[in-house]
C-alpha cells in the first residue's frame, strides 16, 4: 500500500503500540501498525506481566499510580481484564537495613501525599505469605497491584485497535524513514506509508528508528530471564519481590510459579534472539528458596529470555521527538512497561491529536538522555 492513506504510523507492534494506535483510532485517527515480526514478538510476549505501582521511581510514580486507576476500569477499556488479578505486591526486607531503608522511603512517599505504599511488620507479612521464612522481618505493600495474563492482553488489545479501524502489518521490518514534504515516508519491504505523524514504539530496536528521523538517543538491550514451574497447590495471592535482591515470585492460575526479577540473559539484537544464563538464573532460584523454603524441591519445566530496551536512568522515552516534528517515542521501559501501557498510549494520543497532555511525563523526554548538540537541532527542510 502506497500513498497518505493513513494519519498515524505506530512503528512496533508490542502492547505500547497497540495502546497508542486504539487510543489514537478512537479519537478519530486512521492508524496502521507495523511490526518486522508479528504482534507481541519480543517484550510484551515474554513479560512476567506485573501490574506494580510499589518501588516505582518519582520520575513515572505519578504516570503508574494514573494507570492503575485505568488497569481497574480495563474491561470497559479492551472488553476484557486481561486476568488482572489485584491480590497485592510485597517487597520483603531481610535484613533491620533493608527493613529501614523500606520505611525511610514510605515516609518520604507519605510527607509527598503518597498513600499507595505502607509499612507492615512480621505479623501482618506472615498473613500475608504464610509460607514465608521467618527470617524476614517485614516489607512495604501496594494493596491494589498484583499482575496480569500478556497473551490475554495482546489478545485483547490487538481486537479492540483492530475493532477500532486499526490496520495491522505484520513481518514487514521499517528499513527507512524519509522527510517528505511535511509528512514521513516511511519504507519497508515492498510497503511504503506516507503519513505526517509517526510514533516510534520499537521496543529494543527504537534507538535505530529513533536514529533514522535524527534522533540519537543512547539505548542499551536488557534480555530478562524468567523461569516456571510445575504446577502446585495454591499457597501464595501476592506478588513477592526482595529489597536488594533480584526476584520477582507470584503463582499464577493454573498453579504454576513464575520466578524472574531482572536476571539477564544474552541479548543479540540482530539475530533477534535472547539466550538465558542457567548459572544467573540460579540466583533467583536462591533467592526465592530463601524465602519460600518448601519450594526447594519443585522442578523448572521451563525458562525464557525477551529481549527490551534499557535507558541510562531506567526510566522510559515518552514524547515529542526534539528534532523530527510529527515523530513521538514510547520505549525504554526498562523492564517496567507493563503496567504503564494503558496510560502511555493515552498520552501520546493526547500530545498528536491536541498537542498537549496534563499526564506527568516531563521526567521521560528524549532530551534528558541525549548529547546537547544531538537535542538542540530540528529538521526544517523537507528532503526531495
Amino acid at each position: 500500500m502506497t500513498g497518505n492513506t493513513y494519519d498515524v504510523a505506530v512503528i512496533g507492534g508490542g502492547l505500547h503500540g497497540l495502546s497508542a494506535a486504539l487510543h489514537l483510532a478512537r479519537a478519530g485517527k486512521r492508524v496502521v501498525v507495523i511490526e518486522r515480526a508479528w504482534v507481541g514478538r519480543h517484550a510484551s510476549g515474554a513479560t512476567a506481566a506485573g501490574v506494580r505501582t510499589l518501588n516505582r521511581d518519582r520520575g513515572e510514580l505519578d504516570l503508574s499510580l494514573e494507570s492503575m486507576e485505568m488497569w481497574h476500569g480495563l474491561q470497559s477499556l479492551v472488553g476484557d481484564n486481561c486476568g488482572f488479578n489485584p491480590s497485592g505486591q510485597i517487597c520483603v526486607a531481610e535484613s533491620q537495613a533493608t527493613l529501614d531503608s523500606l520505611a525511610s522511603r514510605v515516609t518520604s512517599l507519605r510527607q509527598e501525599g503518597y498513600t499507595h505504599e505502607e509499612l507492615i511488620g512480621p505479623d501482618e507479612l506472615r498473613r500475608w505469605l504464610p509460607a514465608l521464612s521467618h527470617h524476614c522481618l517485614g516489607a512495604t505493600l501496594a494493596r491494589r497491584d498484583g499482575a496480569a495474563d500478556p497473551h490475554r492482553m495482546l489478545r485483547a488489545f490487538r481486537q479492540s485497535a483492530e475493532a477500532a479501524g486499526v490496520v495491522i502489518k505484520e513481518q514487514c521490518g521499517v528499513t527507512a524513514i524519509e522527510r517528505r514534504g511535511n509528512d514521513w515516508a516511511i519504507k519497508a519491504t515492498q510497503h511504503e506509508w506516507v503519513v505526517p505523524v509517526v510514533v516510534n514504539a520499537a521496543g529494543a530496536w527504537s534507538a535505530r528508528v529513533a536514529a533514522m528521523v535524527g534522533d540519537d538517543i543512547p539505548l542499551a538491550t536488557k534480555s530478562s530471564m524468567m523461569m516456571v514451574s510445575e504446577r502446585l497447590s495454591p499457597f501464595i495471592k501476592p506478588v513477592v519481590s526482595i529489597m536488594g535482591r533480584s526476584l520477582s515470585f507470584k503463582q499464577s492460575d493454573q498453579g504454576t510459579l513464575v520466578i524472574g526479577g531482572g536476571l539477564q540473559g544474552i541479548p543479540d539484537l540482530d539475530k533477534e534472539s535472547s539466550t538465558a544464563r542457567m548459572r544467573v538464573l540460579a540466583k533467583g532460584a536462591r533467592a526465592a528458596t530463601d524465602l519460600f523454603p518448601g519450594v526447594r524441591t519443585i522442578r523448572i519445566i521451563r525458562v525464557w529470555a525477551g529481549l527490551e530496551a534499557k535507558t541510562d536512568d531506567m526510566l522510559p522515552v515518552v514524547g515529542a521527538s526534539p528534532n523530527a516534528p510529527g515523530v513521538f517515542h514510547a520505549f525504554g521501559f526498562s523492564g517496567h512497561g507493563f503496567q504503564l501501557v494503558p496510560v502511555v498510549g493515552a498520552a501520546l494520543a493526547d500530545l498528536i491529536v491536541r498537542g498537549t497532555t496534563a499526564r506527568r511525563i516531563e521526567h521521560l523526554s528524549a532530551q534528558r538522555l541525549m548529547a546537547p548538540d544531538t537535542a538542540k537541532k530540528t529538521l526544517t527542510e523537507p528532503s526531495s
